[in-house]
């Protein structure tokens, strides 16, 4: 997307980077709306979509790079997490390409997460507000979606080099599962 529609997209949320503010751009998300589908690529090039999960809870937890080490621990994180959601599912999206994130979940280990890119049309950037201007990547944040696909938890980490928080979500996908 060029600019000059992104300037038109910015949101309101007020995120930082190592200290400096970004420009957040596309709908900003909030708890209560219902769920935008979205496509993106899975580590096959393969496309995905949103409502391929419908009916379970999807955890959506968003990043900037998987080769930094914050976004390596969020995966190792919710991959550990995720043996133990029982019908929900966890959807790692960045904008780094396909073949990074298999590589790194490859040498990791991690079997219990699904890695998706938004490389080529940062579709869920826009459409859930994750997108950064300037960098063209994605902000840090989670989001949990219940299973009539209803938006039940929201983070957009104020700080993107700092740990989502990791707890509250948790709390809110143990409470949907019942």
């Amino acid at each position: 997307m060029n600019n000059k529609i992104l300037d038109k997209m910015e949101n309101a949320n007020k995120v930082t980077f190592a200290g400096n503010p970004v420009t957040l751009v596309g709908n900003e998300i909030k708890v209560g709306d219902k769920a935008p589908d979205f496509t993106l690529l899975n580590d096959s090039l393969q496309p995905v979509k949103l409502s391929d999960y419908a009916g379970k809870v999807v955890v959506i937890t968003a990043y900037p790079s998987i080769d930094t080490g914050v976004c390596a621990a969020q995966n190792r994180r919710f991959n550990k997490e995720a043996t133990e959601m029982g019908d929900a599912v966890v959807l790692s999206v960045s904008v780094d390409l396909p073949f990074a994130q298999k590589r790194f979940c490859a040498a990791e280990g991690l079997e219990n997460v699904v890695t998706l890119s938004d490389h080529r049309e940062v579709e869920f950037g826009t459409k859930y507000g994750f997108l950064i201007k300037e960098l063209r990547l994605l902000t840090r944040g989670n989001i949990v979606i219940d299973k009539e696909g209803v938006v039940k938890y929201v983070e957009y980490v104020p700080e993107i080099t700092s740990d989502p928080d990791f707890d509250s979500a948790l709390k809110v996908v143990k409470e949907l599962l019942g």
